[in-house]
């Protein structure tokens, strides 16, 4: 078979890169302007010369940018000549945490959570077999926001169960080759359990790939360590991430170079040990230390996976080459190096193609015998990339089909034309395990921000961070009657930017389900829902599972119980509570929500938050202390601030920062897991003399903390 008998796309047999943006837009930039000012003087002598037309005002300046962005670096010693704009050129070897002015903006702060596996939501959907790794840029390597930005258009992903590692993409020969992960993309995958590496990227020649910088890794110093590794395990533990992905691609080394490449990744496995931390070798250069895809684990790259003195990387990312025959001999090849084939992931390049990427799936996950190898997605974000709509549903409704299949439901796949959705074919995971527990179906984005079903900010915003564990099967629906629609929705929510919206003909109950779980019931446990009925009339019972199914596929055995109706006015939010005393000592394997329609007629039903917990006296959150402006920024009116806190004491979801306005009212600026925020453009209200801020923490059911407070003069 030929390199690309995969049936991927023909460029699958290129390099995994980056396109090296930062010397070519400069060059493209400045030829630009030549052009440009070359096509001011054809056609036209000095006489015959137009008058100019009146000189637009001038723009106001800017503000100092005070804006914190994720890191990178080279690993020593940088380019010749001078960066582009918006770059700036590190050295890894001479990065100190103490040193990092935006060390407390790029920290992470939530830890990695154990997860389960359910019993599958359908009979192909396997546990402990094909797991999935995906390489996504979130952004630039170059200015990729540190917390998130003022625009609701950014891939906000949320389907976490189906991951096994999260590779933050990135990388360029003009902005830098080693990238950390930036903190809201760390803390959103850590609450649901899935581990984020940091990406190290040697290009290739053509792509401005310089072997010093291979060798520069990989130096020793006169003891004989590896500074850079020793580096490279110091960022990761302080910046709160799991590890990195190593993918050294520039040719022209030698055995010699190859040698101290495996050397190197000892090195970095024995840094990282402590701390959990994990590698990923890309399969890229082999044991002759030249670069030669495999498209297979077998005898040229095996060192750099497993040697004869053991483990050397985690896993190892097949080239996009591979064939059935070679993932076949990979997988047997880490057999008999005592290794799980499932550590290997074979690339699938979805960059361009999204679900219509041609791939020979059954040469990875058959359905009629064991998953062959795992797999790996190369630039999932096509599922926003490729759309005209941007906006949040629209996302949402494309990244649902993606990983979960045309059907919009895993337990009922639609019949599989070319695309095998993830939720088709590996069982998903969960984190939800202890109380309290509460989800108010924000994904991390939105067009405004809602506190308490009202607008704190009408800023469109993203900030993964802020996201919450949602449901991980997007959307099991049982009913006998018509479907109804089941979607995230960004029109109205309780808190945060989004919630749960069932709409259509329900000729019959509809049983919506939600969170896989693993909650203790006791005799104080309750349930609660936030929700409002927009069209129709509805009943709503809540389901709660105390046994699994007794096989993948199985409908999941749900114990019913009525909400009390609260007579609220059409389309308002209210609050039903059910006491779970009944069920106390046993284990909350499911959580849904059934929906009858009075009559059978069209609904439109908003579930805006569901919690758990134990109605036993509850403190309000600890507050955070010393809230401060580190620095700030104004021009015209105004102000660019950067703000810090100490922590509250006791558990912390988050905090929130907001802006207390002359009328008394107040306005919801951001949030972040850390203790440090950027508020890029601060406007002045009126002649106030100072703007005042507060900063509260929230706790895992959403309450709020009393406020630390600070002013900021204005000039």
């Amino acid at each position: 078979m030929s390199e690309t008998d995969n049936g991927a796309d023909p460029r699958a047999a290129r390099p995994l890169r980056t396109p090296p943006p930062s010397r070519r837009r400069v060059l493209a930039a400045g030829a630009g302007a030549g052009a440009a000012a070359l096509l001011g003087t054809i056609g036209t002598t000095t006489a015959e010369a137009a008058p100019a037309d009146p000189a637009p005002p001038a723009a106001p300046a800017p503000l100092a940018d005070l804006a914190p962005y994720a890191s990178y670096w080279f690993p020593d010693s940088l380019p010749q000549g001078a960066p582009g704009p918006g770059i700036t050129w590190r050295s890894l070897k001479q990065w100190t945490p103490e040193s990092d002015p935006d060390l407390a903006y790029n920290t992470a702060a939530v830890p990695l959570a154990p997860r389960f596996t359910p019993v599958a939501a359908n009979a192909g959907a396997r546990g402990g077999q094909a797991r999935i790794s995906s390489l996504v840029s979130f952004g630039p390597t170059a200015r990729n926001p540190s917390q998130g930005s003022a625009t609701a258009d950014h891939y906000a992903l949320t389907h976490w169960a189906y991951l096994d590692e999260l590779v933050f993409w990135g990388g360029s020969s003009g902005e830098g080759i080693v990238l950390a992960p930036n903190a809201p993309v760390v803390d959103a995958a850590h609450r649901n359990g899935v581990p984020v590496l940091g990406n190290i990227f040697l290009p290739p020649v053509a792509y401005g790939g310089d072997l010093r910088w291979t060798r520069d890794l990989v130096q020793r110093d006169a003891l004989g360590r590896f500074p850079i590794a020793e580096k490279l395990a110091l960022v990761a533990r302080t910046y709160g991430f799991d590890g990195w992905f190593v993918n050294a691609e520039t040719d022209g080394g030698d055995g010699s170079l190859a040698a101290r490449m495996r050397e190197f990744l000892r090195a970095l496995r024995a840094a990282g040990a402590p701390y959990g931390l994990r590698i990923t070798w890309y399969d890229a250069m082999n044991s002759t230390g030249r670069v030669g895809w495999q498209g297979a684990l077998n005898q040229l790259n095996q060192e750099f996976f497993e040697d004869r003195a053991g483990r050397v990387a985690d896993t190892m990312f097949v080239d996009f080459r591979w064939t059935a025959q070679t993932l076949a001999a990979s997988g047997a090849l880490a057999d008999r190096l005592g290794r799980s084939r499932h550590e290997l992931w074979a690339a699938l390049d979805v960059e361009s193609g999204g679900w219509d990427s041609g791939v020979r799936w059954d040469a990875v996950i058959p359905r009629d015998r064991a998953h062959v190898v795992s797999f790996g997605f190369y630039r999932p974000e096509w599922t926003r990339n490729h759309l005209t709509d941007r906006s949040p549903g629209a996302f949402h409704r494309a990244d649902d089909r993606f990983w979960t299949g045309e059907s919009l439901d895993p337990a009922h796949p639609a019949p599989e034309g070319a695309w095998r959705a993830p939720a088709t074919a590996v069982a998903d995971r969960s984190t939800v395990a202890s109380l309290p527990f509460a989800c108010a179906f924000n994904t991390g984005h939105g067009e405004r921000w809602y506190q308490d079903g009202k607008v704190a900010s009408d800023t469109p915003w993203n900030h993964l961070g802020l996201q919450d564990r949602l449901p991980g099967r997007r959307w099991v629906v049982e009913t006998s009657g018509a479907r109804p629609s089941v979607t995230l929705d960004f029109a109205r929510a309780w808190r945060g930017g989004s919630s749960l919206l069932v709409s259509g003909a329900l000729s019959a109950p509809a049983v919506v389900g939600l969170h896989c779980t693993r909650l203790p019931l006791t005799g104080s446990t309750s349930l609660e829902l936030v929700h409002a009925t927009e069209a129709g009339t509805v009943t709503v019972e809540v389901g709660v599972a105390t046994r699994e199914p007794a096989a993948p596929g199985d409908p999941v055995p749900y114990t019913w119980l009525k909400t009390r109706a609260a007579g609220s006015a059409r389309g308002a939010w209210q609050t039903s509570r059910i006491g779970l005393s009944a069920l106390a000592g046993r284990t909350a394997y499911g959580l849904a929500v059934r929906i009858t329609a009075r009559g059978g007629a069209a609904v439109s039903w908003r579930l805006g938050a569901v919690s758990v917990r134990d109605d036993t006296a509850r403190r309000r959150p600890a507050a955070p202390s010393a809230l401060t402006v580190d620095a700030s920024a104004q021009q015209d009116g105004k102000a660019s601030v950067r703000l810090s806190w100490r922590p509250a004491a006791g558990p912390v979801r988050h905090y929130e920062l907001c802006r207390l306005l002359p009328d008394g009212t107040r306005r919801f600026l951001g949030g972040t897991c850390g203790t440090a925020l950027h508020l890029p453009a601060v406007a002045r209200a009126g002649r106030e003399p100072a703007a005042a801020f507060e900063v509260r923490a929230v706790d895992e059911l959403y309450a709020s903390s009393a406020p630390a407070g600070t002013t900021l003069p204005w000039a």
